[in-house]
């Protein structure tokens, strides 16, 4: 049996998305109860030149509706990254949700071979699709979301590895 370009992303992407979005209330619970400021866990960093874990939640969700767009062959939504509480981000990730969410098989599969041109860090870049997908799409997204994770364990918030995998360990 093969692993289609759809099952290899988007019931991936959704499972970990909703994952993120438990991780973020169990942190906005942590702010209430501890009474600290919820923006200091937004704009939390682990080092000063790294992006906030607002950045992180906002750059999972783009590398996800961006991937899938590409692959899909539709218009990438324009989400202006402006949250700035859990709230938008819950928001945001929702948005995320209902946009991979549309995306179909049909869509998708077929797309290993497709060539995919973006600019990655300013640079032209072009891949094909199952690179795309699996060396670029699927590391970025798991990179930022476990950054969320460690800024969100670093600032003293009790969550262990089943909370990032969510109800696969339950």
């Amino acid at each position: 049996m093969t692993l289609s370009m759809y099952q290899a992303s988007v019931p991936n992407f959704i499972f970990g998305l909703k994952n993120l979005s438990a991780v973020l209330t169990k942190a906005e619970a942590y702010a209430t109860a501890k009474k600290i400021d919820p923006s200091v866990l937004v704009n939390a960093r682990l080092y000063p030149d790294m992006f906030p874990l607002s950045r992180q939640v906002q750059i999972a969700c783009d590398i996800v509706k961006g991937g899938i767009a590409r692959l899909a062959g539709v218009e990438i939504p324009s989400f202006p990254d402006t949250e700035s509480t859990f709230a938008e981000l819950q928001q945001r990730i929702q948005k995320t949700l209902a946009f991979i969410q549309s995306a179909t098989a049909q869509q998708i599969d077929g797309s290993e071979k497709k060539t995919v041109s973006l600019k990655v860090g300013g640079k032209d870049k072009e891949f094909e699709g199952q690179d795309y997908l699996l060396r670029f799409v699927i590391p970025n997204f798991y990179f930022h979301t476990s950054i969320t994770y460690a800024l969100l364990r670093h600032n003293g918030l009790e969550i262990g590895k089943a909370d990032y995998l969510g109800p696969i360990l339950g």
